[in-house]
């Protein structure tokens, strides 16, 4: 147990980081939210290797420390949304065994983007922002594949090292 915790922290650590590498990479999209989701290779990698609760504690942990250093109100609530949509259907998909890594952060591109949306269109109370989806969509596919390749070969390479 004190093992899990102490690899608890240090995963939280590394999703904080990643995070803040993130805010200093330039985006050169025209679409507000467009990101690469380094942090999310964390997720990815907690989900496959010990379950959805693990995931969701660092992923909390890291919004909310990323939020409050870097970020706004607004901004955490949006990461929040994606967030817990992303790791709803990623959890979905990895209990289903026809999801790859990759199809299951796939997935999880796509539905954190799709989360984001909605909380920007009920703050807004504009659904035309609904015109962002196809970007978002594009982006979320390209980004998903992106991390769930890097976290495919992490897992193979030292997953097996960390299992429960």
């Amino acid at each position: 147990m004190v093992r899990k915790a102490a690899f608890m922290g240090l995963l939280s650590a590394l999703a904080i980081i990643l995070g803040y590498v993130e805010t200093l990479l330039p985006v050169f999209v025209a679409i507000p939210g467009i990101k690469l989701g380094l942090a999310n290779l964390v997720t990815v990698f907690l989900l496959k290797l010990y379950g959805w609760r693990e995931a969701a504690v660092v992923s909390a942990v890291r919004i909310l420390v990323i939020g409050f250093l870097f970020g706004n109100l607004f901004g955490i609530a949006y990461s929040f949304a994606g967030a817990a949509l992303r790791l709803l259907v990623m959890t979905l998909c990895h209990r289903f065994q026809g999801f790859s890594t990759v199809g299951i952060s796939v997935a999880g591109g796509i539905s954190h983007n799709l989360g984001q949306l909605v909380v920007a269109m009920l703050i807004v109370e504009n659904l035309s922002l609904m015109y962002y989806f196809p970007a978002l969509l594009v982006s979320g596919v390209i980004t998903g594949f992106l991390i769930g390749v890097v976290s495919q070969q992490v897992l193979h390479r030292i997953g097996t090292v960390f299992q429960r």
